[in-house]
């Protein structure tokens, strides 16, 4: 009998004190009623990532097909008018979000990058290019915070960190699919229409599959449709665990929200915008973006293949976020964001050492080729995966679609420029100086994390809510 209570205590938590002086199991939900939701959901991140790598290898090809090569301006807007689409998307995500729901807005962030793909695989001049592009980043832009949504409010909050975890790796095996998709391109005439084409392929699955998953209950009550969160609760945690559920939710305080932008920036919420806007600068800031755009370019100089290249950093990132997934909810998501950070500005030192005169030659190459793979590898391990899915359990239940929105608006914002001055600010700074910048972002953002950032781990969104609240008035 003994033995037996042993193992039941690792999987239930005991209440004493109740009115029958009996000590009752408290059984965590079940993490596989729940993976199939999040997996679909994940496919919107599969997109993102694919989408920001198809023209990575094509774009030579594209360019000769459609008259453009050589115009650094044209090939730069092919990238660029992309992240233009995705900032557009993520500005009006919220509402969307808030006002069709989680799985509709998954469906509707399909929907342009089904239409945006076709225009760019029949694309027969730069615009008609733009245009598609233009379509499917609008997609790329509502996908991501309705999935970091998603997750949050459909996860058992023992899982909710690999779940979350779940979604950058998505990102990144869209973006290796891509590479790998795209290596023919410069051999065969005409592949990088494939390339698009076969994109069409999981926006379809996302759309149909969607129809078959859960909708988040937290919209559900605040849209005063309890009956139906009820349901949706039993088919994502179990019906034992529906009562308890909905008796948290309710706490919370999930009514519909009359919030309005001004008191996003200015009011009461004010502080957790600033927590999350903060972070997601940090983020692109430390120059992860510019790694990922312009790798190749470092690579070739030391006569390194592109397609090596890409592929070693691909490797890098899937692996660092196979590994955070694994640690998202034993060691936390604050421990997680400070390494991340702290190894990232180890990475950018080791890159100014190599530019510096005092390596040359194959020392400079294996510090600089190294330094950025320790780069790519420290991001996944904690600021790529872990800001979305923070941001999505600290903001309050009434704001949390709209907050989530500008937060990430910020993110498309300073991702742009950053992307577009780099390989400028490179030859007019120098790499000394621009990698000393990144490398002082990541150590602000060390920083900022142990002062700002709350611990969520393992805690339901209610009790991080009231955590914060207190946090704020300490």
């Amino acid at each position: 009998m003994r033995g037996r209570q042993r193992v039941a205590s690792k999987d239930h938590i005991y209440k004493e004190g109740n009115p029958a002086s009996v000590r009752l199991p408290i059984v965590k939900p079940a993490w596989r009623r729940s993976l199939w939701h999040v997996v679909v959901a994940s496919i919107s991140s599969f997109l993102y990532g694919y989408h920001v790598g198809v023209v990575n290898e094509t774009l030579e090809s594209i360019s000769i097909d459609l008259s453009f090569s050589g115009n650094t301006l044209a090939e730069g807007l092919v990238v660029s008018t992309c992240l233009v689409g995705a900032f557009l998307g993520s500005l009006f995500s919220g509402w969307i979000a808030d006002g069709i729901g989680r799985r509709r807005s998954f469906q509707l962030c399909a929907l342009p990058m089904i239409i945006g793909a076709g225009m760019s695989a029949t694309a027969k001049s730069l615009w008609g290019m733009l245009l598609g592009r233009l379509f499917v980043g609008t997609g790329m832009g509502l996908g991501p915070p309705v999935a970091a949504l998603y997750v949050a409010e459909v996860s058992p909050p023992s899982v909710r960190g690999t779940y979350g975890g779940l979604t950058q790796i998505a990102t990144c095996l869209g973006l290796m699919s891509s590479l790998f998709i795209g290596f023919p391109a410069k051999g065969i005439l005409g592949w990088w229409r494939v390339c698009f084409w076969v994109s069409i392929i999981p926006a379809a699955a996302l759309a149909l599959f969607m129809e078959m998953c859960a909708e988040s209950p937290h919209w559900l009550l605040k849209r005063g449709r309890s009956v139906e969160a009820e349901a949706e609760f039993e088919k994502l945690l179990g019906a034992v665990h529906v009562k308890p559920a909905m008796a948290e939710l309710s706490k919370s305080g999930d009514e519909p929200d009359t919030v309005k932008l001004s008191d996003l920036l200015y009011g009461c919420h004010s502080r957790v915008m600033f927590i999350g806007s903060a972070l997601f600068a940090l983020q692109q800031l430390s120059g992860i973006n510019a790694v990922f755009y312009f790798s190749s370019t470092v690579f070739e100089s030391f006569g390194v293949p592109s397609y090596l290249a890409n592929t070693c950093v691909g490797i890098c990132n899937l692996l660092g976020s196979v590994v955070a997934m694994i640690l998202m909810d034993k060691l936390g998501r604050k421990v997680l964001l400070l390494g991340s950070f702290f190894g990232m500005a180890g990475a950018m030192g080791l890159q100014v050492i190599a530019a510096s005169s005092f390596i040359s030659g194959l020392g400079a190459m294996y510090l600089s080729v190294g330094g950025m793979l320790l780069f790519v590898l420290s991001f996944a391990l904690g600021a790529g995966p872990v800001p979305c899915l923070l941001m999505s359990e600290i903001l309050p239940g009434k704001i949390r679609a709209k907050a989530m929105a500008i937060c990430l608006a910020v993110h498309w914002v300073i991702n742009f420029f950053v992307g577009l001055l780099f390989l400028r600010l490179l030859e007019q700074l120098g790499p000394q100086l621009l990698y000393s910048f990144f490398g002082s972002c990541s150590l602000l953002a060390v920083i900022f994390v142990k002062k700002f950032v709350l611990e969520t781990k393992g805690k339901s969104l209610h009790e991080i809510e009231i955590a914060l609240l207190a946090q704020g008035t300490s």
